[in-house]
């Protein structure tokens, strides 16, 4: 078997698996852990893949802190859609949480309150439109204003969380990894998130299929923590079986 053909061969089963190990890899194609390695380099050289940890991935896994206005402007339809599911899940007299990010935006353009319903938010987009509907009452989190994301972090968002609890979390997150978790490109936001967490008795996260085997900075939680996700249809067949392993409902839109 030529380079060029283990290449080719490489690259077509990452776009079956997303991700495959080293070890895996030289099993498959007959050839030492250090050929393929080689290989790797090479392809990710190329800009075709990406190595972490010992293993070849498709995607860049790695994510910059970009302003909410950027964000908005990326996945419309997959946030649309996703946000009308998750606002299908808000039940009569409910309470529940709504962190921040821009697929949360969606959600809250989506919620029509037929009868009394409390929301405890970080988010100012959120808080700002909700306040349009008088049968919802709105808890705005205080503390350090994000630029970036409109939204506030910090020790004060967080004690004020120690008075409620919550039915459900509805989160958005720059990534999920299925081996790291959840992630956040701030570390205070992760901070919050985790504690709105612990508030809430169900966490169901929010989240297009481009964010699938991507990391922000900060770690959020292990995927284990987790509900329920709401993603779009483009959801590979092996993260759905993934989390199907795991327990995690997976809703796909």
């Amino acid at each position: 078997m030529t380079k060029e053909e283990r290449h080719s061969i490489i690259l077509d089963l990452l776009l079956q698996n997303d991700s495959i190990l080293v070890t895996d890899l030289a099993e498959k194609l007959n050839v030492s852990s250090v050929t393929i390695r080689k290989d790797l380099t090479e392809l990710e050289n190329a800009k075709k893949l990406y190595r972490n940890h010992g293993k070849a991935i498709l995607i860049d896994p790695y994510i910059d802190n970009r302003n909410v206005s950027e964000k908005e402007k990326l996945c419309v339809e997959e946030k649309r859609l996703i946000g009308i599911k998750a606002a299908s899940l808000i039940t009569p007299k409910d309470s529940i949480l709504i962190a921040s990010g821009t697929t949360v935006h969606h959600l809250a353009r989506n919620i029509h309150a037929t009868d009394k319903l409390t929301v405890i938010t970080a988010s100012l987009e959120v808080a700002s439109i909700l306040s349009k509907d008088k049968n919802i009452d709105i808890i705005q989190l205080g503390g350090i204003m994000r630029h970036s994301s409109k939204s506030v972090v910090g020790k004060y968002a967080e004690q004020a969380l120690s008075d409620f609890s919550c039915s459900k979390l509805f989160i958005g997150v720059d990534g999920i990894d299925l081996d790291f978790g959840i992630t956040t490109t701030n570390m205070m936001e992760a901070s919050l998130n985790r504690v709105m967490m612990r508030t809430a008795q169900k966490t169901i996260v929010l989240a297009d299929s481009t964010k699938f085997g991507r990391r922000g900075f900060s770690k959020i939680s292990d995927l284990e923590d987790i509900d329920q996700i709401i993603t779009d249809s483009k959801v590979s067949p092996f993260v759905k079986s993934r989390l199907e392993e795991m327990g995690i409902t997976l809703t796909t839109v």
